[in-house]
C-alpha cells in the first residue's frame, strides 16, 4: 500500500503514485487446487486452496525472532495471529505479506511457492492486504479511490462502473461516495480501504491491526465485513493487539510466544487453555463470540 503523506500532495503527484503502483496489478487468477485432509463438512469448500508457511525463520543479526513457524489459512475461514509484543507475530505477518524476506522456510499459495515474490506479484495471484496505516488517496473521493484500483484491470468502463457501484453498496459508502479521503472519519476510512483492497476479488485477505484507531461502532462494522468475507469464500488472516475483537470472529488462531507457536486452536479452546490465560489472556479474560 502507498501511505498518505502528512502533507496533502498535489493531484498530479498522487496520480503518478497510483499510476506507478497499480500498473503492476493484473487480474486475480482463478485457479483452484484441493487440499489434502480437508473434510467437506468443516465449513471450507473441498476445492479451496490454502495460504501456508512452512518452517519460516527470521533473524536480525544473531537474534532469531521467528523460529521455524508453520501455519495455514484456507479459503472460507478466518484465522488470527496473536501474541504479546516481541513475540514475532508482526514479522511473521510481514513475511507472509511479502514486506520482509525470510531467512528460511517457504510461503505457499496453493501449490505455488511465492516466498521470493514481491508484494505486487502476490497481489496478482490473489493476496489482498490491508495496512495498519492510512492508505487511501486523500485528495480523491471515495468513489475515485475505488476507480483507481480498477483502472488497470482487464475491465471495460461499464464493468468498472458496475464494480464500483457494487462495492459502494456492499460497504455502506453511499453517503460518502463523493467525500474526499481527508474528510473521512476513522471508521469511514477503514471501510473505504477494505472496499478498495477487495475490489480485485482476492482469494485471501491479510489485515494488519484492522481494529486499531477506530471506535466501537466501527469495530462492529469491520467484524461484519470480515464475517461476510468468510461467507464469500475468502480466506482471512488477522493480526491485531485487540485480542477480544480478534478472537470474537476467528475460526482458529495461532498464539506466538518468543518466536514460536505456543498454542493453536479454536477461539474457545485458546480461551479455556490454562497456559494461554496465564501467559497471554489473563485470568479474567472472557470470550464473547461475534454473532
Amino acid at each position: 500500500m502507498i501511505p498518505n503523506s502528512p502533507i496533502l500532495p498535489s493531484a498530479d503527484s498522487e496520480k503518478e503514485e497510483y499510476d506507478s503502483f497499480f500498473s503492476q496489478l493484473a487480474d486475480v487468477s482463478a485457479g483452484r487446487a484441493p487440499i489434502p485432509g480437508v473434510a467437506a463438512d468443516d465449513g471450507v469448500a473441498p476445492d479451496a486452496i490454502s495460504l501456508r508457511v512452512t518452517h519460516l525463520v527470521k533473524r536480525y543479526k544473531k537474534r532469531s525472532v521467528v523460529k521455524a513457524i508453520d501455519l495455514e489459512v484456507r479459503q472460507g475461514e478466518i484465522v488470527g495471529l496473536l501474541g504479546p509484543n516481541g513475540a514475532g507475530k508482526t514479522t511473521t505477518f510481514y513475511m507472509i505479506v511479502g514486506m520482509v524476506r525470510p531467512d528460511g522456510g517457504n510461503v505457499f499459495l496453493g501449490d505455488q511457492d511465492i516466498t521470493t515474490l514481491p508484494m505486487f506479484e502476490r497481489a496478482r495471484r490473489g493476496i489482498g492486504y490491508l495496512a495498519q496505516e492510512a492508505s487511501i488517496f486523500t485528495h480523491l473521493t471515495v468513489e475515485d479511490n475505488l476507480h483507481a484500483v480498477l483502472e488497470y484491470q482487464s475491465l471495460s468502463k461499464a464493468e468498472r462502473m458496475e464494480r464500483v457501484s457494487e462495492l459502494i453498496m456492499e460497504f455502506g459508502l453511499e453517503q460518502i461516495r463523493k467525500s474526499k479521503g481527508y474528510m473521512l472519519s476513522g471508521g469511514e476510512r477503514r471501510r473505504t480501504e477494505i472496499a478498495r483492497a477487495l475490489a480485485t476479488r482476492p482469494k485471501f485477505f491479510l489485515l494488519d491491526e484492522p481494529f486499531s484507531g477506530v471506535d466501537p461502532i466501527a469495530v462492529e462494522d469491520i467484524q461484519n465485513i470480515v464475517s461476510g468475507l468468510k461467507s464469500s469464500g475468502i480466506g482471512v488472516l488477522i493480526t491485531d493487539h485487540n485480542v477480544h475483537e480478534t478472537l470474537a470472529i476467528t475460526d482458529r488462531a495461532y498464539l506466538l510466544f518468543e518466536g514460536k507457536i505456543l498454542k493453536q486452536g479454536t477461539a474457545e479452546a485458546l480461551a479455556a487453555d490454562p497456559e494461554v490465560r496465564e501467559r497471554y489472556l489473563g485470568e479474567k479474560f472472557t470470550l464473547e463470540r461475534y454473532r
